[in-house]
């Protein structure tokens, strides 16, 4: 717990590139039920549909392991990049994988930061320990509900609330940190239905109930929280345009004058455009575009 938080912490809601092992991370929780159930496991072939996403970069990334021990990841160039420590900038020869611009999960690509990938990492070891030790099976659905918790508690305080302002040093909460944000969220929500299928596969089916209610309950909070993050979006846009609207009073007032040829487009309306176009440009390369367009109807709405 103390880890998760100290990481989540010193995020800067960046996005950083995802090496392949958490892609692979991704796709044994997703395979593990299958196979226990007499299902064909994917090949490793599968990784090739995931082509589409590889970044272009051939910058150095890390294993799984190291990003878990040190609590940074490294890939990417640009704002894409994330300092190294001084432990694994000794380790860069042993540890050049291929890099993906986003996390697959159910055909959704995701944008990551380094908290998403340090709690995948997580995850995936307490899935390791009650695949290795079922008889600490029920200890391990608990911790894995109480960090989910604290993960989803503190991402909310540091951006909706602004709290990475004061302990990150960020001079303010972006529409871009917001995207992350929700793209992190988004991407844990769609992830707990495969690790609860793993983990309870060790559950005493007396137990079942009762803790798949309480997992159950940790994914409608990402989910209400996604849908807030999504909201604050929604009220910025919707602020910006308020503000121009108050504007266009005294502008009317020009248009009753005479009439002359000037055809370049008024003020009020090159404000306005600005404005939509750039949070629109921001979200579209964060944000799944069905959830970009809701996200501006809702800014229509009411208007």
């Amino acid at each position: 717990m103390t880890k998760i938080k100290a990481v989540l912490d010193q995020e800067t809601w960046v996005a950083v590139d995802v090496p392949e092992e958490f892609q692979a991370i991704v796709l044994s929780l997703s395979s593990t039920y299958s196979s226990v159930n007499g299902m064909e496991m994917p090949s490793t072939d599968d990784n090739s549909k995931f082509s589409d996403h590889r970044s272009t970069s051939q910058e150095p990334t890390y294993s799984a392991k190291n990003i878990a021990d040190n609590g940074k990841v490294t890939s990417g160039t640009g704002e894409n990049k994330v300092e190294f420590t001084s432990q694994t900038e000794n380790n860069v020869a042993g540890n050049l994988k291929s890099t993906l611009q986003t996390i697959v999960h159910g055909g959704v690509g995701y944008h990551m930061v380094n908290c998403g990938l340090i709690l995948l990492k997580m995850l995936s070891e307490y899935v390791d320990i009650s695949k290795c030790l079922p008889s600490l099976s029920l200890e391990v659905v608990q911790r894995v509900v109480e960090i989910l918790k604290l993960f989803n508690t503190r991402t909310c305080q540091l951006v909706l609330g602004a709290g990475a302002m004061q302990v990150s040093g960020l001079k303010s909460i972006t529409s871009k940190h917001l995207a992350l944000a929700s793209q992190i969220i988004s991407f844990m929500h769609s992830l707990i239905p495969d690790i609860r299928r793993v983990l309870f596969l060790k559950i005493p089916e007396a137990r079942k109930h009762l803790l798949m209610s309480e997992l159950d309950r940790v994914a409608q909070d990402y989910k209400i929280h996604r849908d807030e993050i999504h909201n604050k979006l929604v009220q910025i846009m919707r602020e910006r345009l308020l503000a121009n609207l108050r504007k266009l009073p005294q502008i009317v007032e020009g248009w009753n004058g005479p009439e002359d040829n000037d055809v370049q487009p008024s003020q009020f309306a090159k404000a306005v455009t600005k404005e939509v176009t750039y949070l629109h440009r921001i979200l579209s390369q964060t944000l799944l575009e069905v959830e970009v367009q809701t996200i501006f109807r809702c800014c229509c709405a009411g208007l």
